[in-house]
């Protein structure tokens, strides 16, 4: 077994809150506990929200929480680029083998097709998209993946199980919990699904450690780690925090934002225990 190699890949979209850092923390010291290696991976690959400020605050607010890691955009290692807007190629490899293999398909539904056939959504989760492009049969013919969204093709009724580090057995069932996923999207951006998966795979990650928030989109990550073949890692959900009204907390609490909180004058060891107790 290859030694313990963990990960955290934030988004430069907002400054990172009390969420972030917990499961920043968590995945920091599970690393150590193991004597392995963290990795820190910039998740860019948004162009219209990400902005050089906030991977700069990325950076300098997780250093001053005392989180250290040995491979990054900013320290280097064996599995350069670790910024997923330099590892468009990964991508394309990864996106011409799921359509080689069938496993994928172009979808030209619109927002509002979608809003008026899709199922409620589940919970704070993508709608189950209904199905209107699955017969398409002319995958073949598009040489690049811009213009059109791409789908991963689930089977109805079937069963994704996996052992949580944290919370246990999970399982969920496609065409009830989720349905075909978007792997590439019209504005010729990889989807978060596929992108983490090529990324973790290549950086040979044998745990992720991230928000409970993201329990179905393992899921649906393990059908893509099957369908390209790869190694999945173990994978650990961390609980989530909330505010005082309950509601998950999000990039748009900026008042519980780490950068606010040290603008405050609160020390790192206060916005530590604040992540583990809010």
């Amino acid at each position: 077994m290859p030694s313990y190699r963990g990960r955290i890949a934030p988004s430069p979209t907002g400054y990172l809150h009390l969420g972030h850092a917990r499961t920043f923390l968590i995945a920091a010291e599970r690393a150590l506990e193991a004597t392995g290696t963290l990795v820190f991976r910039n998740e860019d690959l948004d162009p219209d929200r990400c902005r050089p400020e906030y991977v700069k605050a990325m950076y300098e607010d997780l250093r001053w929480l005392g989180i250290t890691w040995q491979e990054g955009p900013d320290v280097g290692g064996p599995f350069l680029p670790y910024s997923q807007s330099e590892r468009r190629e990964s991508y394309l490899h990864a996106w011409r083998q799921l359509r080689d293999k069938g496993f994928i398909y172009p979808c030209t539904c619109s927002r509002k097709e979608l809003a008026v056939a899709a199922s409620a959504p589940n919970e704070d989760d993508e709608p189950i998209y209904p199905g209107n492009c699955r017969a398409r049969s002319d995958a073949h013919d598009f040489e690049t993946p811009e213009g059109v969204n791409w789908r991963f093709r689930t089977t109805n009724g079937e069963a994704i199980s996996f052992e949580d580090q944290h919370l246990g057995p999970k399982a969920y069932v496609a065409g009830k919990d989720f349905g075909d996923f978007i792997v590439w999207r019209r504005d010729d951006v990889p989807a978060y699904q596929l992108a983490v998966v090529v990324d973790d795979a290549t950086m040979q990650i044998s745990e992720v450690v991230r928000g409970a928030d993201l329990l179905k989109s393992t899921a649906r990550q393990l059908l893509l780690y099957l369908a390209l073949a790869l190694r999945a890692p173990q994978f650990y959900h961390c609980d989530l925090l909330c505010d005082e009204n309950g509601i998950r907390l999000a990039k748009r609490h900026d008042v519980l934002s780490i950068r606010r909180l040290r603008e405050r004058g609160l020390s790192a060891g206060q916005v530590k225990a604040r992540a583990f107790c809010v």
